[in-house]
């Protein structure tokens, strides 16, 4: 029965893994892994907000009553299109009455160019006075100035008169029409009449500390800047933006309230697969939309990559176990680069190839004799994304 009991015993301790074993004598068990370098793609993460690149405001330019509204609200429009109709006609009898003045103000001038010219033909005989050519002449000037009025408010009807066809500024999605067709508009109201917002491609801004910044500034100073620096989006629901950016601004001041500086990328918006065209929701990036911004280094980077469980941290620092001479465990300080939940990434303390122990560690202490053997393999061990 003893024999039977203890082969059990046996049994259950070799099933249980190595950083679980142990028993009244000898070594404890530990599980190592050793201290590998490994391609990682550095990352950072913030909160970022999408934005428009271009954003218009639809006003009238002319006042008169809204006659037609030619767009679905939310719709896709081009530059160009026409967006609502003001009503013509008082603005085509306006027309026609600056062409009358221009007519007679043409007709005037020609008059008094003629009198200007009996004028000097009198003079030039002794006939006439110096008096009367003066006053000719200025006659004359003011029939062509009076022409070049007339010319002036023609010119203002036409203007006018075209400004009641209200057209798309820029391509882009417009909202909704804050008036309703048979209202009266003019360039004094407060809301416009609607809004259009480009769609492709869009802005992500976010707010970087000064700290942040200067990390991502020294990190990528040496491969190109900001062109070593890809820009993704993680969408509100947690769904990663098929589509990168690339930064194209960078404040030149920071925000004293916030100690933070600007950064802005332009992202592709391209309309989703199987979505209609022109609909409200065919585009994955909205206008004020929250998301989060990853900015990445375009090319991985060779790093020592261990298991977060493996790093520990007391009033002396943050450290590591690794085995040496004698299977002994020796304490490492290390610095920490930017990892993820599974994952750190050593900057310094470790060369690559040290067996760092990994399982096990509540029960070693600094220069303890340890039995080792091969970790569990980590969740989230063979990830290259450093974050």
């Amino acid at each position: 029965m003893r024999r039977l009991l203890l082969a059990l015993s046996l049994l259950l301790l070799s099933a249980l893994p190595a950083g679980a074993q142990f028993g009244p004598q000898g070594p404890p068990a530990v599980g190592v892994v050793v201290a590998e370098r490994k391609p990682v793609t550095e990352s950072a993460e913030f909160i970022g907000r999408i934005e428009a690149v271009n954003r218009v405001e639809i006003r009238a330019r002319v006042t008169g009553f809204l006659q037609e509204r030619l767009f679905q609200e939310g719709q896709e429009v081009r530059e160009g299109e026409i967006l609502f109709r003001i009503e013509r006609a008082p603005f085509e009898a306006q027309l026609e009455q600056a062409r009358a003045a221009l007519a007679s103000a043409q007709a005037t001038l020609e008059n008094a160019r003629m009198a200007l010219q009996r004028a000097r033909e009198l003079r030039a005989s002794g006939a006439g006075t110096q008096a009367a050519l003066d006053n000719a002449l200025a006659q004359e000037r003011t029939a062509a100035a009076q022409v070049l009025g007339a010319q002036a408010q023609l010119r203002v009807a036409e203007i006018n008169l075209g400004y009641t066809e209200i057209t798309a500024p820029i391509d882009g999605k417009i909202g909704r029409a804050t008036l309703s067709v048979g209202n009266v508009v003019s360039p004094t109201l407060a809301e416009p009449l609607a809004t259009i917002v480009s769609q492709d491609p869009m802005r992500v801004a976010f707010a970087v500390s000064t700290r942040a910044a200067i990390e991502l500034r020294n990190r990528y100073e040496g491969r190109g800047g900001s062109a070593a620096m890809v820009v993704r989006v993680r969408l509100p629901d947690g769904r990663p933006y098929p589509h990168p950016g690339r930064i194209d601004f960078i404040d030149p001041q920071i925000e004293r309230g916030t100690d933070t500086i600007l950064i802005r990328a332009l992202m592709p918006n391209p309309p989703r697969d199987g979505a209609l065209a022109g609909t409200a929701g065919d585009r994955e990036l909205i206008d004020g939309q929250f998301v989060s911004v990853l900015v990445e280094g375009v090319e991985p980077v060779q790093a020592i990559v261990i298991p977060r469980a493996a790093v520990l941290q007391d009033q002396g620092g943050t450290y590591v176990f690794v085995l040496g001479e004698g299977n002994r465990a020796e304490r490492r300080g290390v610095r920490l680069g930017r990892g993820t939940a599974e994952q750190a990434v050593i900057e310094a303390g470790l060369e690559g190839g040290e067996q760092v122990i990994a399982e096990g560690l509540q029960r070693v202490r600094p220069g303890q004799p340890v039995n080792p053997a091969p970790a569990a393999a980590q969740p989230g061990a063979t990830a290259g994304r450093q974050g």
